[in-house]
């Protein structure tokens, strides 16, 4: 018969192999929203072949999509875990971006998703780096009355991260001089849902180009637009509903 001390020792032994076990369920279900926020760039027009990448705070690191993969072909196990200092153990390379992921992640506690994508029209302001002034009130949604350009930098380089970081800062989203754009967010869904208005905001801003001056809006009507903001737009599922 096995003494009390035997006892607790397979009881402890039991619960970490239950806690691995939703630690790995966890785990593919992140996994599993980082496939279908690729898959999603490429329905919602925003990206084409293996552009775009996207990851998601997980643990005590991150998930984030594999370099070279197109989004039809992924798999939850195609996803790569890394850690914040950079490291991983995976057979595929992460996502050649995956400093700034990490470095946004890490320095913005309010992040949990990043989307960076190459959509014609954000990628074409991008091409002539221009900030995105507040011609429409869903600039809002950024969180200020612009959507900054950071300055060009190679991808892929820590020089790269260091210009994002600066873009955003008050910001949920920017551009990338010459490259594409950022989209931050909560969740997954709230950063997909930010691509896709930073891209229509900037086809408007196109178009309205085309037909004379846009009329910029003044920096306080956004203020109290971004405060208005915070009980407006996608909202998530379990969000309780008021009486």
């Amino acid at each position: 018969m096995q003494d009390a001390t035997s006892q607790d020792d397979g009881s402890r032994d039991d619960g970490s192999r239950d806690n691995a076990a939703a630690g790995g369920s966890d785990r593919m279900a992140a996994a599993r929203g980082v496939v279908a926020a690729m898959r999603d760039l490429l329905t919602l027009g925003l990206s084409q072949g293996t552009s775009g990448n996207v990851s998601v705070r997980h643990g005590d690191g991150f998930l984030v999509s594999p370099s070279g993969v197109p989004a039809e072909a992924l798999t939850p196990q195609s996803i790569v875990p890394m850690t914040f200092a950079g490291t991983w153990d995976h057979p595929l390379a992460p996502s050649s971006e995956w400093r700034f992921h990490r470095d946004i992640l890490a320095r913005r506690p309010d992040v949990h998703a990043v989307v960076h994508a190459h959509p014609d029209y954000c990628t074409a302001f991008a091409l002539c780096g221009r900030t995105i002034p507040a011609v429409h009130y869903m600039i809002a949604a950024v969180g200020g009355p612009t959507i900054r350009c950071a300055p060009y930098a190679p991808y892929g380089t820590e020089e790269l991260s260091r210009l994002a970081i600066e873009a955003l800062e008050g910001r949920a989203g920017c551009l990338l001089a010459n490259h594409g754009m950022i989209a931050t967010g909560p969740d997954l869904a709230r950063a997909l849902w930010l691509a896709v208005e930073m891209e229509a905001l900037c086809r408007q801003y196109a178009i309205a180009l085309q037909v004379g001056a846009p009329v910029i809006l003044p920096d306080d009507e956004i203020a109290r637009t971004v405060e208005r903001f915070k009980t407006y737009g996608l909202r998530a599922q379990a969000d309780p509903t008021p009486p």
